[in-house]
């Protein structure tokens, strides 16, 4: 069954660490949960029409917490985010 680009990556992560490896070429994204290396890789070339070098994809587990106003206790989602490295001199603009 193909899967459809926009299934595969979610958003970009947009945070500090995001940031500093954005200025050594690699881009963070957050992807589905099914989504393999291959499946990354084939959405972020046909999406930015750059050419993915390496992908590495990091699970991020589900974490207790406490609610900052009523003291409850909850889950954090759970997720996988994948650090894609481009080709030297490639960009990806994300606003």
């Amino acid at each position: 069954m193909q899967k459809h680009l926009g299934d595969i990556l979610i958003a970009p992560r947009i945070t500090e660490k995001a940031s500093y490896m954005t200025a050594q070429g690699a881009y963070v994204f957050n992807v589905a949960m099914g989504a393999n290396k291959i499946d990354i890789a084939r959405a972020v070339r046909e999406l930015y029409k750059v050419t993915p070098r390496m992908v590495r994809i990091v699970a991020v587990p589900r974490k207790a917490v406490m609610t900052r106003g009523t003291n409850r206790r909850g889950m954090t989602v759970a997720g996988k985010k994948a650090y894609v490295f481009l080709k030297k001199g490639e960009t990806i603009e994300i606003v």
